[in-house]
């Protein structure tokens, strides 16, 4: 072999040499890059984990904030606000009724018709609207206005309009957020949440501003009852079965109400009623405990949203946040590895990513995942391979999956609180006999988290039936309210007038 073909070969031995090292190094780059996404992901499952004895102690704090939150103003984080509903529909009330829900997302507009028996229940000509942005942060003024609009038009597409031209209509105002009421059917909003911020409004008295707009608008429509989304709820749920006694809404927000006895109301001492017993609207996204299991994503959300140090459990279970969360964290992902690409702006944006979205990719079952291929291309993402589209669905199972679990302890903490969860309540120790004569009990449950989203749902019953235990469970029944918080409000309105 000549000197020529002889250096020929050895630049190409040389060369091969240098490719192949080339392409180990991308390997163990690529290998390296991988692993920080994976241990992000593993200190993500270690700080949302939810053990079943974690739960137990945020069932028990529940119950311990409902207690000093009944004691007296401000003693506790959960405002335990009266609502002055004290008797519930019993099914035999009769008549036509209207309500209108405001809430975080969207408005609803229907007319309900009873016929004094369980079985008659006409719910009739449901409208759901989005709430436009811009009323979210316009005035008083701007916001009843657009709501008699609406309602106005409802009206007018009913039958014979004009032969019920004097008839005057008595309206339900389910209204969504925290109001400390005078009477069933007038209140001062307390704040907004879910992204209202109407400052002025704060300390007015909302069903007057309704029915002054009404009234603005020549509508001959009374605005009979204010009504928190719960309590529509639990209103509905007692309609259909009077072993309801409580009401969690998981939506764009969450909340929850419950009856209580008036005797344990403690900060309004000398409250009667003839059953003996109010509706208590609980504010629990407001909730804290040392024992709720919160992550670095979970702090950065509080401490850049608008309400910050306020709302921490809501934070970590409603769907206003859950999209921010995981979005959060596909961010950081993105940022110290290059498993997604570069970091887009888009991804950079707050609560661009949807709980719908989430919802999406994780239960998307197609082989290839194309429902996380399409959401993830809406975020600037594009290309990824299917490990790391497997990952992305990982990142929601854990976000919702702690969700759902702090939602089924939060349910359990009220069921301590009035003895329905085995153990005689927060104070009082049952026998096995006792325990045994367990009460039947219903929680009725409404919004689009729960309704919608199905693995949500699954973590929640699981995860109450493992704090609770299987003899105590089978006595707790979980029921499903569509628009609940809407037909409760007019059938609590029905009651008023039976």
């Amino acid at each position: 072999m000549g000197k020529v073909a002889v250096a020929f070969a050895a630049v190409a031995v040389v060369a091969a040499c240098s490719v192949a090292a080339m392409m180990v190094g991308r390997r163990m780059k690529s290998r390296r890059k991988w692993r920080t996404v994976v241990e992000i992901l593993k200190e993500l499952e270690d700080d949302c984990d939810t053990p079943v004895a974690r739960l137990r102690q945020v069932v028990d704090a529940m119950a311990v904030e409902m207690h000093a939150g009944l004691a007296s103003e401000g003693g506790s984080k959960l405002k335990m606000l009266l609502t002055f509903v004290d008797v519930l529909p019993t099914g035999r009330e009769k008549g036509t009724y209207y309500a209108l829900h405001l809430g975080g997302t969207y408005f609803r507009i229907l007319r309900v018709h009873l016929g004094a028996q369980r079985s008659y229940l006409d719910v009739q000509d449901v409208e759901r609207h989005p709430i436009p942005s811009h009323l979210m942060n316009s005035t008083s003024e701007v916001l009843f206005n657009f709501l008699a609009f609406s309602l106005e038009r409802f009206i007018e597409k009913e039958e014979n309009v004009s032969n019920s031209l004097g008839v005057k209509r008595e309206l339900a105002f389910t209204f969504s957020f925290p109001v400390k009421h005078t009477s069933i059917s007038s209140g001062v909003l307390i704040k907004w949440t879910k992204g209202f911020e109407i400052s002025e409004m704060v300390g007015k008295d909302i069903a007057e501003c309704l029915q002054d707009a009404l009234d603005r608008r020549g509508l001959n429509m009374h605005v009979a009852a204010l009504v928190n989304d719960t309590v529509g709820a639990l209103s509905l749920g007692y309609y259909h079965d009077p072993d309801t006694v409580v009401a969690v809404v998981f939506g764009t927000g969450s909340n929850a109400c419950y009856l209580e006895r008036t005797d344990a109301i403690i900060k309004c001492q000398g409250l009667l009623t003839t059953s003996g017993s109010m509706v208590v609207n609980m504010e629990w996204g407001n909730f804290w405990s040392s024992h709720l299991p919160r992550t670095s994503y979970d702090i950065d959300l509080d401490a850049e949203s608008s309400n910050s140090n306020d709302m921490g459990f809501e934070k970590m279970i409603s769907g206003m946040y859950l999209g921010d969360i995981v979005r959060r964290v596909i961010l950081r992902m993105s940022q110290e590895s290059d498993v997604f690409g570069p970091t887009t702006s888009v991804l950079s944006e707050p609560y661009v990513l949807s709980t719908n979205s989430v919802s999406a990719m994780h239960e998307d079952d197609t082989p290839e995942l194309q429902d996380v291929t399409r959401i993830l291309k809406d975020l600037g993402v594009s290309d990824v391979p299917l490990k790391v589209r497997k990952l992305v669905v990982k990142i929601c199972d854990v976000v919702t999956r702690r969700a759902g679990r702090l939602a089924a302890a939060g349910i359990a903490g009220i069921l301590k609180k009035i003895g329905r969860d085995g153990s005689g309540g927060i104070t009082s120790g049952r026998s096995r006999s006792e325990i045994q004569m367990q009460k039947r009990t219903v929680v009725a449950v409404e919004g689009g988290l729960y309704m919608n989203y199905i693995m949500f749902r699954e973590y929640m019953e699981e995860a109450l039936v493992e704090i609770l235990g299987e003899e105590v469970s089978q006595y707790v029944v979980v029921k499903a309210m569509e628009d609940g918080s809407s037909i409760g409000s007019a059938l609590l309105v029905a009651s008023l007038q039976s």
